[in-house]
C-alpha cells in the first residue's frame, strides 16, 4: 500500500402515521439478538475492519451535524446516536429516545430518552439533546438537519426531567418521528464545538485518530447502551476511485468497499473471491436543474428536458441495468409516492416545440458530472447525445471528485445527482422548501412550502397523502429533478465478513452498521 492509502431495499409496507384524535406512544429497544446475526456462524469477537468510502479530500470533518457524503454519515453513525433513525421500510426506530407520545392536539410531544452514556461516561440527558438541536437550528450555520427540525419551537421546548423532553411545535405535526431520525440530527453533547481533534459521542465505537481525506479510526464502546461491537476496531479509508476500493478489497487492503459499478459487481458476483451485497433500487439517479437561473428558470424549458430523457437507455447504459426507471419524483415505492401520474417517455417533437415556444432552439447547456457515482459519466454522455436528437447542445465538464457535492449546489446549471433513502417528507424538507440547506434546484416557492406546512399539521393519513401528491404533481410538471432512474445500491465485502445487512437502504438504520458485523 503506497503512502497516499488510495488515490435492498424490498418495498415493503410502511407504518401508517398517526390518524384521528387519539395520541399514541411508540416503544422500542435497539438492536438485534445473536439469533439475528448467526445466519453464517457464530459471531465472532474482535479484528479490525478496514471500510473504503469515496470521500471528501481535505476538507472532511467528524461534525455529525455537518454530514453530507455518505462517508460522514458512516463515520457520524459510528460515534453518535440519533434519537431515532429510519429502518428498512423508513419508518421510524426509536435510538436514543426510548418512546415518544404525542398529546392530542400533535402540537407537543413527550420524548423520553434511555439509559446511555458518552464515550467520557457522563450521561446523555435532556439537556444535551436540546443543545444539539439548537445548534443544528442555528440560522447562521448550514447544518443538514436544519430544515427538518424547522417544526420544532426550540424556544419554548423544555426539558421535564434528566432523562426527558417536551417538545413543543409550531404546528400539530404527525409525522415528528421523522423529525428525530432525520439525516445529520445527531446528539453531542452540550457545549461541544469541536469534533476534529477527540470527538465524544455516545455511539458504538469511540474515537481514535483521524486525517481528512485519507483514514479515521475509532475504537469499540465496550459500554453503548445497544450492546458493545464485536469488531475491536474500525477504519474508514478514503478511496476515490472505485477501481482503487475495489483493487484493495481485492488485495485484502480493505475488507468492505462501498458502492461498486453494477459492471464491476457483475465481472465479481459468483467468483467466489468477494461477496456482492445489492441493495435493491436504493438510489435515486438525477439529472438536477437550476430552477432560478437560464435556461432553467423558464419552466417549458424543464419540460422539454423531461421528454429528451429515454429513461430506458439510461438505466440499461448507466446502469448496466441494474436499477428500474423514474418518473421526475423521488421515492418510488414509498409511502406518498404519487405513483399515479402517467410514466414519462421520451417525446422529441414535443421536446422541440417547447424549447422553440422557450426561444430555445439552439440551446446550449453545460452538464456537469463527475466519477464521484456509479453511473454519472455514462448518464451524462447518454443525455447529451439524447439531447442532440432535440437540437440541444450539451457540454459535458468533468467535475473534481472531492468537491463536486459542494460544488454543483450552488453552481452551474444542470448537474448530475443522486440521494440514498430517506422518506419523501425529509426528501421535500431538506431539498425542496425555500429554506432548505441542500435545495439543489433552487425550487423556492412560498405556496409549496405552505403546502408542506399543511401537509405536516393534516392529522388523517389519506388527506395528507392527497397534500403530498398535490405537492409532486407541482413537482412532475414544472420541478427541477429529473428523475430518470432508481439505482441498485451495490456495495462488496471480503468473504470474512458476516452480518451485513442486505435490505437496508443507504441512509438507513442499518446500512453501515459497523457495530453489528464481525470478521470469520
Amino acid at each position: 500500500m503506497n503512502d497516499e492509502r488510495f488515490p435492498g431495499l424490498r418495498r415493503r409496507g410502511f407504518l401508517a402515521a398517526a390518524s384521528g384524535a387519539a395520541a399514541f406512544t411508540l416503544v422500542g429497544c435497539g438492536g438485534g439478538t445473536d439469533d439475528d446475526k448467526t445466519a453464517d456462524g457464530t459471531p465472532k469477537r474482535g479484528g479490525r475492519l478496514r471500510a473504503a468510502f469515496a470521500g471528501g479530500g481535505a476538507s472532511e470533518t467528524l461534525d455529525p451535524h455537518l454530514a453530507n457524503l455518505f462517508a460522514d454519515a458512516a463515520r457520524a453513525k459510528a460515534l453518535f446516536d440519533k434519537l431515532a433513525d429510519f429502518g428498512a421500510d423508513l419508518s421510524a426506530q426509536p435510538r436514543l429516545a426510548e418512546k415518544w407520545e404525542a398529546d392530542k392536539s400533535l402540537d407537543r410531544w413527550q420524548v423520553t430518552l434511555r439509559r446511555a452514556t458518552f464515550h467520557d461516561g457522563k450521561p446523555v440527558t435532556a439537556k444535551d439533546v436540546l443543545y444539539s438541536y439548537r445548534r443544528i437550528a442555528d440560522p447562521k450555520q448550514a447544518f443538514r438537519a436544519k430544515a427538518s427540525l424547522e417544526p420544532i419551537d426550540l424556544d419554548a421546548s423544555r426539558a421535564t426531567g434528566e432523562r426527558s423532553i417536551e417538545f413543543v411545535l409550531k404546528r400539530p405535526t404527525a409525522e415528528f418521528p421523522n423529525v428525530l431520525a432525520a439525516f445529520g440530527a445527531y446528539i453531542v453533547p452540550e457545549n461541544a464545538t469541536e469534533f476534529d481533534d477527540r470527538p465524544i459521542g455516545s455511539g458504538p465505537f469511540r474515537f481514535v485518530s483521524f486525517a481528512p481525506g485519507r483514514s479515521a479510526v475509532f475504537r469499540r464502546n465496550d459500554d453503548h447502551w445497544d450492546g458493545a461491537p464485536l469488531l475491536d476496531e474500525i477504519e474508514f479509508v478514503v478511496a476515490n476511485e472505485e477501481s482503487a476500493r475495489v483493487n484493495a478489497l481485492l488485495g485484502g487492503q480493505v475488507e468492505y468497499a462501498h458502492e461498486l459499478n453494477p459492471t464491476t459487481a457483475r465481472a465479481h458476483e459468483g467468483r467466489g473471491q468477494i461477496e456482492i451485497v445489492r441493495l435493491r433500487g436504493s438510489a435515486m439517479q438525477a439529472f438536477c436543474m437550476k430552477t432560478d437561473r437560464p435556461p432553467f428558470d423558464d419552466k417549458r424549458v424543464r419540460e422539454a428536458f423531461f421528454l429528451i430523457a429515454d429513461r430506458e437507455e439510461l438505466v440499461d447504459g448507466a446502469l448496466s441495468g441494474a436499477g428500474e426507471i423514474g418518473n421526475d419524483l423521488f421515492g418510488k415505492g414509498y409511502q406518498y409516492y404519487a405513483d399515479g401520474l402517467p410514466q414519462r417517455t421520451q417525446d422529441l417533437d414535443r421536446a422541440r416545440a417547447l424549447l422553440k415556444q422557450a426561444g430555445a432552439e439552439k440551446l446550449k447547456v453545460t452538464l456537469d458530472t463527475s466519477a464521484v457515482a456509479a453511473g454519472f459519466t455514462e448518464a451524462a454522455g447518454i443525455f447529451r447525445d439524447q439531447a442532440a436528437k432535440a437540437g440541444v447542445t450539451i457540454d459535458v465538464r468533468m467535475g473534481s471528485k472531492d468537491s463536486y457535492w459542494s460544488d454543483i449546489l450552488d453552481g452551474g446549471t444542470l448537474c448530475c445527482y443522486r440521494s440514498g433513502a430517506m422518506p419523501i417528507e425529509a426528501h421535500l424538507s431538506q431539498r425542496l422548501l425555500t429554506d432548505s440547506t441542500t435545495n439543489a434546484t433552487k425550487w423556492r416557492h412560498k405556496d409549496f412550502d405552505a403546502l408542506y406546512r399543511q401537509a405536516q399539521s393534516t392529522r388523517d393519513t389519506t388527506e395528507r397523502a392527497a397534500v403530498y401528491a398535490r405537492m409532486q404533481r407541482r413537482l412532475y410538471a414544472e420541478g427541477g429533478f429529473l428523475v430518470w432512474g432508481f439505482a441498485d445500491w451495490i456495495i462488496a465485502t471480503a468473504r470474512t465478513v458476516k452480518g451485513v445487512e442486505t435490505e437496508a437502504p443507504a441512509n438507513t438504520l442499518d446500512w453501515a452498521r459497523f457495530d453489528k458485523v464481525w470478521l470469520a
